[in-house]
């Protein structure tokens, strides 16, 4: 007889920076919760993403890539983002690209040989390989490692076998009534999303260091009938950099502004009026106090 007990579990995202943890969960979930560019370290919070079927619900952890040498207290409190997702878990998804180095990934691997929750390997970006014996050699080399872990050659941004791995962890989530609302799809706020939104703009627009010194605050988020007024902050460390994210005649502010609006007007299907200002905090990644009121606080 079918067992028609509702199945509930959190399924946590682990790996190292830019190995596409975020488009998976993007991918997952079927929205853009989580922001993706090409450059590292652009997750810098735990975000769950919710998929919910009538016989299921799947929370999903996207979290930050680990970083080995963290520089500031910033990366520090990402790290303890993932250290806390490698305690709670139902199921990891411990996400790799494939070709990349296996002993960089020791410090994540190392605390996943030992644990009695279900591994899936996930070696993504197959689709960049043409040689079938570099996939297979891949994964026989990770199978030494994580001998207990079932693998999964995937694409996340193609979508390539996703069905089989949604399938697997329905297969593996325990029966439990459900976290969340059967309508929730995330546990971020509204100005949680927006805030992310307005920092990809950045992370695409600008290079170097500009990007990584950036933090956004929405200052306030007004839904009316037929629009969504926001004001929103850009917090970055020192006074050339406000001037180069503002830009000559305020262009460059401009570009991120139009470019965030339209995207949270696709988000949240209405107009959009967003307003935002550059203010310049001088060495907040470093700066406990600072790091707590922007959501970096892990306790």
């Amino acid at each position: 007889m079918e067992n028609t007990e509702f199945k509930s579990g959190y399924v946590n995202i682990i790996g190292l920076p830019n190995v596409g943890k975020s488009t998976l969960m993007n991918t997952l979930i079927g929205e853009k919760l989580s922001i993706i560019t090409s450059k590292a370290q652009t997750t810098r919070h735990r975000i769950l993403g919710i998929l919910n079927n009538e016989q299921s619900q799947i929370i999903f952890s996207d979290t930050p890539g680990y970083i080995n040498k963290p520089a500031y207290k910033m990366q520090e409190h990402m790290n303890d983002f993932v250290s806390a997702a490698l305690r709670d878990a139902d199921i990891f998804l411990f996400m790799v690209e494939l070709g990349s180095s296996i002993e960089k990934q020791k410090e994540l691997y190392s605390k996943l040989q030992d644990t009695e929750v279900p591994v899936l390997l996930l070696i993504n970006k197959v689709d960049l390989s043409k040689d079938e014996r570099q996939v297979k050699n891949y994964i026989l080399q990770w199978q030494e490692i994580l001998p207990k872990a079932e693998s999964f050659i995937i694409s996340a941004l193609n979508k390539f076998n996703i069905d089989s791995v949604i399938n697997r962890i329905r297969q593996l989530i325990p029966v439990h009534p459900p976290y969340f609302d059967k309508d929730a799809f995330t546990d971020k706020s509204e100005r949680f999303i927006v805030s992310e939104i307005i920092r990809e703009k950045i992370l695409i627009l600008f290079k170097q260091e500009i990007p990584y010194s950036c933090e956004v605050e929405v200052e306030s988020f007004k839904e009316e009938e037929k629009i969504i007024r926001i004001s929103a902050v850009i917090y970055t460390e020192r006074p050339t950099q406000k001037s180069i994210l503002i830009g000559k005649g305020g262009e460059s502010i401009k570009k991120i502004g139009t470019m965030a609006r339209l995207d949270a007007e696709k988000f949240f299907d209405k107009k959009i009026f967003l307003e935002l200002f550059v203010k310049v905090k001088e060495k907040w990644r470093n700066n406990d106090n600072q790091l707590k009121k922007f959501g970096y606080d892990n306790k």
